[in-house]
């Protein structure tokens, strides 16, 4: 069976590292990989002319989701994920804000592809360590025990209390790259998760995305096992 391509990019930096404002460029990268499934973070319409949301849910499949965490009269800001796959019933927009930190959502849907149903989380987590320890525990909630994905930006660069031990439950397959600051990547804060039963066969990232954000895009090849539940 073929894998499933994921991709996952926090596209900050679209709106300031470009001073012509290139939401093409970032389209660019998109088109350039071809991925069946993508989690985008700080995707942001304010104070813009045009609709980012839009423009990027054009060049992925026809099946996608805003998750928008501040809307505002200016525009909005928030995640997506998009997908060539159709989803398996009503997509799911969960809130995993903590206290009064900025605001948080987690996407979770069921997607039928040709090998088969299965289920993405895609999600941009917090910046405090107590934040993304309790966001994880919501996260574990969510996965399903087989053929099940979980992409995002994690902000998880520390081993005390971190997302990479508490996802390690339900998805002990990771991607491991550096991803930030794209310039001279150090951290890997951008990554990809798989439960036991799929395997992630090949993962890489691109230097030209370092253009357009400050974060470098995550990229997988993953082989989707375990029986199907369609």
């Amino acid at each position: 069976m073929a894998p499933v391509r994921f991709m996952t990019w926090n596209v900050h930096g679209t709106f300031n590292l470009n001073p012509k404002f290139d939401l093409e460029g970032v389209c660019s990268i998109l088109r350039k990989w071809a991925p069946d499934v993508v989690a985008l973070q700080e995707v942001d319409s304010r104070s813009r002319s045009d609709d980012p949301f839009a423009k990027l849910a054009s060049v992925v499949g026809d099946h996608r989701v805003h998750a928008k965490s501040i809307v505002t009269a200016d525009g909005d800001y928030g995640q997506m994920l998009l997908s060539r796959f159709p989803f398996s019933g009503v997509p799911e927009i969960v809130d995993v804000s903590y206290r009064e930190r900025e605001p948080r959502r987690a996407i979770a849907a069921g997607l039928l592809t040709p090998v088969g149903d299965m289920r993405v989380v895609a999600t941009h987590l917090g910046l405090s360590i107590h934040e993304r320890h309790a966001q994880a525990q919501t996260l574990v909630s969510l996965v399903k025990p087989e053929r099940t994905v979980v992409l995002g930006d994690f902000n998880d660069w520390f081993w005390v209390k971190s997302v990479r031990r508490v996802l390690a439950q339900a998805c002990p397959n990771r991607t491991r790259l550096r991803t930030f600051p794209s310039r001279l990547p150090l951290m890997r804060l951008d990554r990809i998760y798989a439960t036991s039963d799929s395997r992630i066969a090949k993962v890489w990232t691109d230097t030209e995305a370092r253009a357009f954000s400050d974060h470098l895009p995550v990229i997988a090849e993953v082989d989707i096992q375990g029986p199907s539940r369609a």
